[in-house]
């Protein structure tokens, strides 16, 4: 997802924007944008926001259910490389979805939100 790492953002401002794409008691649990594009989780899917061209006004919305995820990865940032590493794999994908998110997110929490909702079912 981009060349620049991700910071967390607002649920509330992401729920507000995305409403049109978001079901009815579908609620965003964590958010990261970087200066374009955006990634979500909700309580039924985890969803990367492309934004494209010179004018942005293309934008690609990928929505993956998370009975679609079958593993994933999160690597904490360290002394020397600032960022840390989400990564997803996909059923029927090969090379996994990779997000870099900045240190100061709460990669434990996104952690958290992706354990619950694959291999908990939302509980």
């Amino acid at each position: 997802m981009g060349l620049f790492s991700a910071t967390e953002t607002k649920v509330d401002i992401v729920e507000r924007d995305y409403a049109p794409v978001l079901i009815d008691g579908e609620r965003v649990l964590a958010a990261f944008k970087t200066i374009r594009d955006l990634v979500f989780l909700t309580n039924l899917r985890f969803v990367l926001v492309n934004v494209q061209g010179i004018t942005g006004r293309k934008v690609e919305i990928e929505s993956v259910p998370y009975r679609s995820i079958v593993r994933w990865s999160i690597e904490r940032a360290g002394t020397f490389d600032l960022d840390s590493d989400l990564k997803v794999w996909v059923s029927g994908t090969a090379a996994p979805i990779e997000v870099k998110v900045s240190a100061g997110a709460n990669i434990v929490a996104i952690q958290q939100v992706l354990a619950r909702y694959i291999l908990g079912g939302g509980r």
